[in-house]
């Protein structure tokens, strides 16, 4: 299995590089806040351990190929993170998904970060297909995904448990031609 070299990903206002464990409290408090974790895949952190944890396993999946996860980095502040996941390399597609600190909500940010994690994946790991998985009340994040040429693909009833609760997904689809498509059009 492939393995990802530490890479570090510039945009105009971010940068985008891998986990470290001085990263710890940031990650903390943005998975510690309900608000933000409201439409995530799991209930919000109660313990500075998991933090420590989650950048542990970032890591280690990095290093097993098995994810990309990297730190979204404004000035010298962790304000999210966005990761590659549940690669298929034979079929050349996986999974991305995004988390912001809510202080940052509403800024584009999340969309700097997600062009340049398409750009990386369609570009550097010749991937062909993305999807993500979202909450279907989450607007803000069907929004985000539609402005970068994602496509509403299915709808999937009771798919997750996130706590006591069970939740439906909204799957989004983006192929490598149609963003190259939409970023580069014939002249």
């Amino acid at each position: 299995m492939t393995t990802f070299d530490p890479i570090t990903l510039d945009t105009a206002r971010l940068r985008l590089r891998f986990m470290r464990a001085d990263d710890a409290e940031a990650v903390f408090r943005i998975h510690s806040d309900a608000e933000t974790m409201r439409y995530f895949s799991s209930t919000p952190w109660t313990q500075a351990s998991q933090a420590v944890e989650h950048i542990d396993k970032s890591l280690a999946d990095c290093r097993s190929g098995s994810a990309l996860r990297l730190a979204i980095v404004l000035g010298d502040d962790v304000i999210g993170s966005i990761t590659l996941y549940a690669f298929d390399r034979r079929n050349h597609r996986c999974e991305i998904g995004y988390i912001l600190g809510r202080p940052h909500w509403g800024r584009g940010y999340m969309k700097e970060a997600l062009a340049a994690m398409i750009g990386h994946a369609f570009g550097p790991l010749a991937l062909r297909r993305l999807e993500a998985d979202i909450h279907p009340d989450n607007v803000a994040s069907e929004r985000l995904l539609e402005s970068q040429h994602f496509r509403r693909e299915g709808h999937l009833r009771e798919r997750w448990f996130v706590g006591d609760e069970v939740s439906d997904s909204i799957i989004y689809g983006l192929l490598r031609k149609d963003w190259e498509a939409a970023v580069h059009p014939a002249q």
